[in-house]
């Protein structure tokens, strides 16, 4: 796809008309990182925002005895980097690279000057921004009150939004590994380990790899 594709399959650009999609695609650059590249550390100074055109990215932090913490997985479509070109802060988080990545970067100065034009995107990043902080309280009711079990539904459905070719029924999660969603889920990778086999167990979870297959249906319930 050319990027005005590119940037018409992403929401908070999809509703823009040609000649605007046009003007972005122009600002953006593209970038390309190897699997297990970090683009950006935590407590770096923002310069640009990304888009991922081709890839995986997982956002993380590190905890104060030195183990990484993953805080989320993005794929295409998905964008990250913004709040610090808003506030002009730190880096909240750092992101790597999972697989290869072609990402589109959009520098400070052309995202600011893109926001003041275009009064629409700035309400989709509002939506945006207002979603992330919703799925952080969730995450942090289920860390209160739910069990694992429930806890590791929620985050699969939230993750699952693919479809399988050959089975219409059924979404799948980008590639992902069992440490990686008890990060997620906030346990441990062998509680992980038991709560997917007994859901593979129930016929409620299916696994190809490390890709996780759920029903559209349950998908849906998120």
């Amino acid at each position: 796809m050319d990027k005005r594709e590119v940037l018409r399959s992403i929401p908070m650009f999809r509703g823009l008309p040609d000649p605007d999609l046009d003007e972005i695609a122009d600002l953006l650059i593209e970038r390309r990182f190897r699997a297990r590249a970090t683009i950006f550390e935590e407590g770096s100074v923002g310069e640009y925002m990304y888009v991922i055109r081709d890839g995986e990215v997982k956002v993380s932090k590190m905890s104060d005895d030195g183990r990484e913490k993953v805080l989320e997985l993005l794929g295409p479509g998905l964008f990250f980097g913004e709040m610090a070109l808003l506030d002009q802060e730190p880096r909240s988080a750092s992101i790597k690279a999972i697989t290869d990545c072609v990402l589109l970067a959009l520098s400070r100065n052309d995202f600011i000057g893109l926001l003041r034009r275009n009064p629409e995107i700035s309400l989709v990043l509002l939506r945006e921004l207002t979603r992330r902080l919703r799925e952080t309280d969730e995450e942090v009711r289920g860390l209160l009150f739910e069990r694992v079990e429930g806890r590791t539904r929620r985050v699969l459905r939230r993750m699952a939004t693919r479809p399988v070719p050959g089975r219409p029924d059924m979404v799948t999660t980008g590639s992902i590994t069992h440490q990686q969603l008890a990060d997620l889920v906030g346990t441990s990778r062998e509680t992980i380990t038991r709560v997917v086999k007994g859901l593979k167990h129930r016929g409620w979870l299916d696994q190809e790899g490390k890709h996780y297959l759920i029903s559209k249906e349950d998908s849906a319930r998120r």
